[in-house]
Formats: C-alpha cells, sequence, structure tokens
C-alpha cells in the first residue's frame, strides 16, 4: 500500500480516511439521522462490492489509512464478510452499526479483516429506546448483544455512541457507568439541531459534571474533543459539526450508497461519479473530489471560496 504518498486539499489538509456508506437501508429510523448528507439527492444503484473494493484500492494506493463503513445500517448487507476479505492490508478498516444485526456477525466480521466497532446506543430504556430510533423495544437487547459480541470478538475499542437528545440526557450516568462495566468508550454527540425541530439535549450542563468527576482529561488533536477519564470509564464529548475545528481538522473523503464522492457532508453540489471507471480513473477522481474540499465552517477572521461557506 502506497502510504508514502499523501493527499492534500487545496487548504492543506491531508486526507488519510474514506468514509463510505455501503447501503441507504436501514432497519431503524432514528430521529436524529442524517442520511451521512445523501437526504434529498437522487438515489441510483446500491454500490456494488466489486465498486466497494475498487474504490478503497484506490483511495489506499494514494495514502488512505482508515477506512469507515457506515449506511444506512452496513450489517443490512450480506456481503459485508466478503467485501472486507477482498481488502488492500494495511488498512484501519472500522464499523459504525446500530448494533441490533451484530452479535452473530462479529466474530466473522473481526475475521474477515475489521479492526473495531462504533455501536449506537441512544437509551438503556426499552420504551426511550423505541422512541428514538423506531425500533422494537426488543431491539435494545439486541443492541447491546451486538456491543457484548464485539467485545468479544476483540473489535476493540468499542465505542458506544449516544447522541445526547432531549429524551435521554438524564441516562448519562447510567451509560458511564454501562461502559465502564465492559470496558467500552462512551462517546456523547451533541445533536447538530435542526430549526424547529428542538430535540437535541443540553450537553455543556453534562460536560461540566464530568470535568467535576474526571480523574484526568485530555484534548484530542483531531477535532481538539476532549475526552475524560473516571475511576475506569472513558467518555469522549463530540461537539457537532458546526464549529471551525471540526472543518480545520477533517480528514475523510465520503462515499455515497450509489457510489460518489462526497467531498463534504453538508454540501451536494460538488459530488464526483464514480460510474464507469476503472482503478487508474477511480485515482484520478479522488484526486479531483479532494481538490474540491473546502471548509464549510471557518472562522470569521477566515477567507474562503464563496463556494465552501
Amino acid at each position: 500500500m502506497g502510504c508514502e504518498m499523501t493527499l492534500a486539499d487545496p487548504f492543506g489538509r491531508e486526507v488519510t480516511g474514506l468514509r463510505i456508506a455501503i447501503t441507504a437501508r436501514c432497519n431503524m429510523s432514528c430521529l436524529y439521522c442524517h442520511h451521512e448528507g445523501e437526504e434529498g439527492t437522487s438515489h441510483g444503484c446500491e454500490i456494488s462490492a466489486d465498486e466497494i473494493v475498487k474504490v478503497i484500492s484506490a483511495g489506499a494506493s494514494l495514502g488512505v489509512r482508515r477506512v469507515k463503513i457506515t449506511g444506512g445500517e452496513p450489517l443490512m448487507r450480506g456481503d459485508l464478510e466478503e467485501i472486507l476479505g477482498r481488502l488492500p492490508g494495511g488498512l484501519e478498516v472500522s464499523l459504525t452499526t446500530n448494533g441490533t444485526l451484530l452479535a452473530g456477525r462479529a466474530g466473522p466480521l473481526a475475521e474477515a479483516g475489521l479492526r473495531r466497532v462504533n455501536v449506537s446506543l441512544d437509551s438503556l430504556n426499552p420504551q426511550v429506546y423505541s422512541q428514538i430510533t423506531g425500533g422494537r423495544e426488543e431491539d435494545l437487547a439486541r443492541a447491546i448483544a451486538g456491543i457484548d459480541g464485539a467485545l468479544e470478538a476483540g473489535l476493540l475499542p468499542v465505542k458506544v455512541n449516544m447522541v445526547v437528545l432531549k429524551e435521554n440526557e438524564g441516562e448519562v450516568w447510567d451509560m458511564v457507568e454501562f461502559v465502564r462495566d465492559r470496558g467500552a468508550i462512551l462517546q456523547l454527540i451533541e445533536l447538530l439541531d435542526r430549526p424547529g425541530r428542538g430535540i437535541g439535549g443540553e450537553i455543556a450542563g453534562i460536560e461540566a459534571a464530568l470535568e467535576g468527576r474526571a480523574d484526568e482529561i485530555v484534548t484530542r488533536d483531531m477535532h481538539r474533543r476532549r475526552k475524560y477519564f473516571l475511576c475506569g470509564a472513558e467518555v469522549e464529548v463530540v461537539r457537532p459539526m458546526d464549529n471551525t475545528q471540526f472543518c480545520a481538522h477533517c480528514n475523510r473523503l465520503r462515499v455515497t450508497s450509489d457510489g460518489r464522492l462526497k467531498p463534504c457532508l453538508l454540501r451536494n453540489d460538488n459530488l464526483v461519479d464514480l460510474a464507469g471507471a476503472d482503478l487508474e480513473e477511480t485515482k484520478r477522481r479522488i484526486e479531483k473530489a479532494v481538490g474540491l474540499r473546502s471548509p464549510y465552517f471557518c472562522g470569521k477572521d477566515e477567507t474562503l471560496p464563496e463556494a465552501g461557506r
């Protein structure tokens, strides 16, 4: 794999990660879902296994080192293990999932090359879980079984993603105990709320409480996120993407579920189609997409092209 190569956009941000939605299908309908930025776009056919392997291989040859597989719910696809087995070596491949289909597949996925997982778990109360996810109350047990299966399979670290909402903000400390008991990591995600919805929880007070209780606080380089260590529990606070740090440190290029390169989560006017491209042409289109990247949010003293605002 050509790790000596680097991809950098016009703003000097190196692209080392590829986030690829392998399906738009999902067995949940979460209140906060942003559909990987594909909402409102016209979808074609679902990206094929061959196309997935090709774009990841092309990215790896250009210096991509990390691949995040998403959806929809990526475990809706039955060929994920086959896809993983065909990827080039040396990549750190992770998966984001709601966990309800994970328990029985965690072992085979690990054997096929998956390294780690992020599992969405927004409540430990079956009724609240159903209200947030649109799933059934019994799906909560399936999601927890998926987390336990991932831990047993060695897909480490297992990160538990909790979007803080009005419905679940009172459960944060229960979730801290949940991850402490299992040796997982809790990510508290502040919702990028939309006007008129008002469903986001109040995270500032939660973070202040974390700071007061923490034995240690570490600020990560990526997006300047803060990690709190509390008597064996590890909690990371993920601020919404509408901040300058998120954009300034963005190192990802996205691939949509219908096979298009997406330079920015929040834009759909600069997509690069991968249809009909062989491996070499796929590399060129990746380079073109990287050249179209610009920070969507920037500081007041920064000057960006109009299209990047």
